[in-house]
């Protein structure tokens, strides 16, 4: 396999390129990729991509100072009709389908994992229970390298909850691979124990009239850095990101997401929700989470409809959130498109009106907290998870002592 970028050609001046050949004025989707890892440079904040990531908190996996594996990634799904698990090689041509990893650390994990699981719901097949795929860390102190597919072959619907747990190292790389007119529902549960670090890419390819609905919940960690990238093959495709993460003290939360419109009449939904909660006296660094979304819409891609959103509680000092809403518009020619982002502590309106009727205010703040989820959670189509995320939240307010 070759890296994905294609040198500029034609007459005129050579263009200013950055370090990967690639011109400084080309769009977010022209970002360079690649399946070798020795095509990218160590990264450096000077680099966009990793301008707010805790680089010496990386443990070496980014810069080949820590490569070595020295455990692996447990998966384990349940047997159900109308889905196919395999466990195969990167030399396998469905492999690296929905794209080649944008950054040195998903290069790294391409090149070393040894396995990748592949679970496949064949077409026209329509699972009316969710699959759930477990995913076990290697243990604090070891390093892991993971790869993973799942792809519905065209008209099939599935939903499928993935739990990712236990410690250590995790550098991975995640395909999603919505064939045409087939529906599925993702949701990523980022459950990892306090010293766990996990890096990752994920790939979204949405086929014609497909529909994807994507949720990632992350709690857990000490580092944890998601990329998703999402494109579509052809018309009518329609794809749903939403997140929700909650740092504590220590904790470094980071979602970098780039949706790709390249193609006419396809339309994209983004929301996600984060709360931070630190403690200025700690000789931990401070609770930190970055939400950066890129959406472009090529000149091809009319009739577009977009819009993307971030909202960040910060419950206590000790405590940043990094919100960077980004929206590039290559025709005039769409139906819609916008961004909105905010950081911002409770709002003491809110928490007036409740303690007005008679609640007391630590019970107001809660519900405050709740509520402000509410329209992540609510968005989840499985039940049980809904519970369990409501949950987990509950769990960190009550540690918090708000």
């Amino acid at each position: 396999m070759t890296d994905t970028t294609t040198p500029a050609t034609g007459s005129g001046p050579t263009p200013v390129t950055d370090r990967y050949g690639i011109p400084v004025d080309a769009t977010k989707g022209d970002q360079f990729s690649s399946f070798d890892v020795n095509a990218f440079e160590v990264p450096s904040h000077k680099d966009e991509i990793w301008r707010f990531t805790p680089l010496k908190r990386l443990r070496g996996v980014h810069d080949g100072s820590n490569v070595t594996a020295t455990g692996r990634l447990l998966v384990s799904v349940a047997d159900r009709d109308g889905l196919t698990i395999e466990t195969v090689t990167t030399a396998d041509p469905r492999v690296g389908e929905a794209g080649a990893p944008r950054d040195r650390a998903a290069a790294q994990a391409y090149t070393s994992v040894e396995e990748v699981t592949v679970l496949t719901v064949a077409k026209e097949t329509v699972l009316g229970e969710p699959v759930y795929v477990t995913v076990d860390g290697p243990g604090e102190g070891r390093l892991a390298y993971g790869h993973s597919q799942i792809r519905l072959e065209p008209f099939a619907d599935a939903t499928v909850v993935v739990d990712q747990r236990g410690g250590g190292t995790i550098s991975e790389n995640v395909e999603l691979i919505v064939g045409d007119s087939a529906h599925l529902e993702v949701i990523l549960i980022q459950d990892w124990d306090d010293d766990a670090l996990h890096l990752a890419n994920h790939h979204l390819q949405v086929g014609r009239d497909a529909t994807l609905t994507y949720t990632a919940v992350t709690f857990g960690g000490e580092v944890v850095r998601i990329a998703p990238f999402a494109g579509f093959t052809a018309p009518g495709g329609t794809v749903t990101i939403n997140g929700l993460y909650y740092a504590d003290d220590g904790q470094h939360i980071e979602h970098r997401l780039l949706v790709d419109h390249s193609v006419p009449h396809c339309t994209s939904r983004i929301l996600y929700k984060g709360a931070l909660q630190g403690d200025a006296t700690s000789a931990l660094p401070d609770a930190h989470t970055v939400w950066v979304g890129d959406v472009l819409i090529r000149a091809a891609a009319e009739g577009t409809d977009t819009y993307e959103m971030n909202r960040n509680l910060v419950l206590t000092d000790g405590a940043r959130a990094d919100s960077v809403p980004n929206l590039e518009i290559e025709t005039g020619e769409i139906a819609g498109a916008g961004h909105a982002s905010a950081v911002g502590r409770f709002d003491e309106e809110h928490l007036f009106y409740l303690m007005s009727r008679g609640i007391p205010e630590d019970v107001a703040r809660r519900l405050v907290v709740r509520g402000f989820f509410g329209e992540v959670i609510n968005r989840i189509g499985v039940p049980e998870v809904r519970e369990r995320i409501t949950e987990a939240v509950e769990l960190e307010l009550q540690s918090s002592g708000i």
